[in-house]
């Protein structure tokens, strides 16, 4: 195990935000995962996967442990399902990949979504009509504290919308070592229906004139996320910086008496879901600036570092679009990105 003092941390998240950690060590083995909680058992620890869901508000004062454990792992195969292992450090689009290059339906709807495996299952992460917990089986963690290897399951995992037990009453208690899913084989006669009816999917599958199948859904999504959000490599960026809000269907049914054109999804009889990207270009965002902190010019949901912006305004600028969007609309958008204050 090599720690690493005063290490930068620019090249680490995909904000490109200028900060440093304390202390500094790549995690390949679970021997080393140990190692590194045994020797840190003082300290409170940071976990660094992808660094693509999180904005470094400041130097990081602990520990920060980078999670690269790699492997995927075909384990069981019938007619029908197939369940794989993935590793924690194993990036999120390359294993919908892979998955698609063995024939295994389940993730196509959330190709090109940054990150890592290991943090996918404390976001919930979702698009287009699916997320992680529809094809989640289980998950491999190990106790920061105690170095307790277990398994918590579906029904444990207590998944909401961009949501899980890992944002609440297991917020910083465990690390993600693996993940097990639940995928479906279609190079086998079966019943598996395509996702294609959310936002631009169908007119993309027909622009592509292809043929529906979870090989042209992945394209078609990936042409689509490709046209909205900007390359974390080329501009700094998180993807979407806030939630989509869910209001009550009673105050959606009183807010288009005086703002007719809102856009909603359903979400249950009582509730729809307000585009945020819609509410934040309505209040003049879209493409605006405040210094290197910046708004992205063809997708409002997303913010961005023209270059050396520092956590501190990024969240400024954030903090200023909620302001307007409430004043306007009486709708409070919270941040979906994780907010790393030390």
């Amino acid at each position: 195990m090599e720690i690493k003092s005063h290490f930068a941390l620019k090249e680490f998240n995909t904000f490109g935000i200028s900060a440093f950690a304390k202390a500094y060590t790549s995690i390949t083995t679970l021997q080393q995962l140990e190692e590194a909680l045994s020797y840190f058992y003082r300290d409170s620890v940071f976990l660094l996967g992808g660094g693509s869901n999180m904005l470094l508000l400041n130097d990081i004062e602990r520990p920060v442990l980078h999670i690269n454990l790699k492997g995927i792992e075909l384990l069981k195969q019938d007619n029908e399902k197939v369940f794989i292992k993935v590793m924690g450090g194993e990036n999120w689009h390359n294993l919908v990949m892979h998955c698609i290059n063995n024939n295994w339906a389940g993730l196509e709807n959330m190709a090109l979504i940054p990150g890592n495996v290991g943090t996918a299952p404390i976001q919930n992460i979702g698009a287009y009509g699916v997320e992680l917990k529809d094809c989640f089986d289980s998950c491999t963690v190990m106790d920061i504290k105690t170095r307790e290897v277990k398994t918590i399951n579906l029904d444990d995992s207590k998944f909401g919308y961009r949501d899980s037990i890992f944002k609440n009453e297991a917020l910083g208690k465990y690390v993600i070592t693996s993940v097990i899913f639940r995928l479906t084989d279609v190079s086998q006669p079966n019943n598996y229906k395509l996702k294609t009816s959310y936002g631009a999917i169908q007119d993309e599958l027909s622009n592509l004139q292809l043929k529906p199948s979870i090989q042209a859904v992945a394209q078609a999504v990936i042409n689509i996320r490709s046209s909205k959000l900007p390359d974390p490599k080329l501009i700094g960026n998180s993807g979407s910086f806030f939630k989509n809000p869910i209001i009550k269907k009673s105050y959606y049914d009183d807010l288009i008496r005086m703002h007719p054109t809102v856009p909603h999804y359903p979400v249950d009889e009582n509730h729809v879901k307000v585009p945020a990207g819609w509410l934040i270009d309505q209040c003049g965002f879209k493409g605006k600036r405040r210094g290197d902190a910046g708004v992205h010019d063809r997708q409002a949901l997303v913010l961005v570092n023209h270059g050396n912006a520092s956590g501190q305004e990024i969240i400024t600028l954030a903090k200023e679009i909620q302001s307007m969007v409430f004043n306007r609309y009486g709708i409070t958008i919270e941040t979906e990105v994780n907010l790393i204050q030390n």
